[in-house]
């Protein structure tokens, strides 16, 4: 009789019985870099200003997930939105790598478990807890899965250039937006939690899976109830975070014509777009 929960039944096995290479195929021209952007405001709008090329449209049952190309200065990147919950957005980000795509970030909004952090405040998660079921299929049990330091890295680099403040943290990531229970939110929160989403820990595995470089900034959406204190780690100053937020509650980063996009490379030569803001 198995004994363990189907979950933690890791296996190694490197070929699937459905691979995403026998579902697309690479496309030529494909950007190498590519903006996962959860807001479909911001593609929308790109869309009726005529500045996105349609590259392909990936199919599922909801029907067409189209990808974009998107010109920032020479480079072209790549531009999908990724659905709503971890099994969908793996699917798609493993498509999206079949078809050529070969480094990421990933640009969203997120509930924060702090209430001195400001609506619309920038926070780059360094890991995810593994609070949901797909980063287990891509790698062997574990309470965190890490984000790409190069990646992380290359955001920073961007942000720094630009003045924007941000905080580095550990994200709670989870299938369940309606189990989020007060009991949970203040365990994540005191193990260094500041944000809650429901993508990123299986984007980071997905990504370590596949030997690609991958990062996620996302923005203060939501404040949850829970209450404020000092993060366990995590915090790129070791300050607590009320000492590092700024004293004024507005957005540190917003909208420029709906977004902003930031180009920048880091020591290890990976070239980035990334985008992040708030309404």
């Amino acid at each position: 009789m198995d004994t363990l929960f189907p979950i933690l039944e890791y296996d190694p096995t490197t070929a699937a019985i459905i691979e995403p290479g026998q579902v697309v195929k690479t496309l030529a021209g494909m950007p190498e870099h590519g903006v996962i952007r959860f807001f479909q405001d911001v593609i929308d709008h790109f869309v009726a200003e005529g500045r996105l090329t349609l590259l392909t449209n990936l199919r599922s049952e909801m029907g067409a997930h189209p990808v974009y190309a998107f010109n920032v200065g020479n480079q072209s990147v790549a531009l999908f939105q990724p659905g709503m919950g971890a099994p969908f957005a793996a699917v798609l980000l493993d498509e999206v790598i079949a078809l050529g795509c070969r480094k990421f970030i990933a640009c969203g909004g997120a509930g924060v478990l702090d209430r001195e952090i400001a609506l619309g405040y920038l926070l780059i998660p360094t890991r995810a807890i593994r609070d949901e079921g797909t980063s287990y299929h891509y790698l062997p049990p574990a309470r965190k899965v890490a984000a790409h330091s190069a990646a992380v890295a290359a955001i920073e680099t961007v942000l720094q250039g630009h003045k924007v403040e941000y905080l580095l943290t550990k994200t709670w990531t989870t299938d369940a937006i309606y189990r989020e229970t007060q009991p949970k939110a203040t365990r994540r929160r005191a193990e260094g939690c500041l944000t809650v989403e429901m993508e990123a820990a299986a984007l980071f595995a997905i990504a370590q899976f596949r030997g690609v470089p991958l990062a996620k900034s996302s923005t203060a959406a939501t404040t949850w109830p829970v209450r404020s204190g000092t993060a366990a780690d995590g915090m790129n100053t070791g300050r607590s975070a009320k000492s590092w937020l700024p004293s004024r509650r507005k957005p540190a980063c917003y909208y420029r014509d709906q977004t902003i996009f930031l180009k920048g490379e880091n020591d290890a030569g990976i070239g980035y777009s990334a985008c992040s803001g708030s309404r």
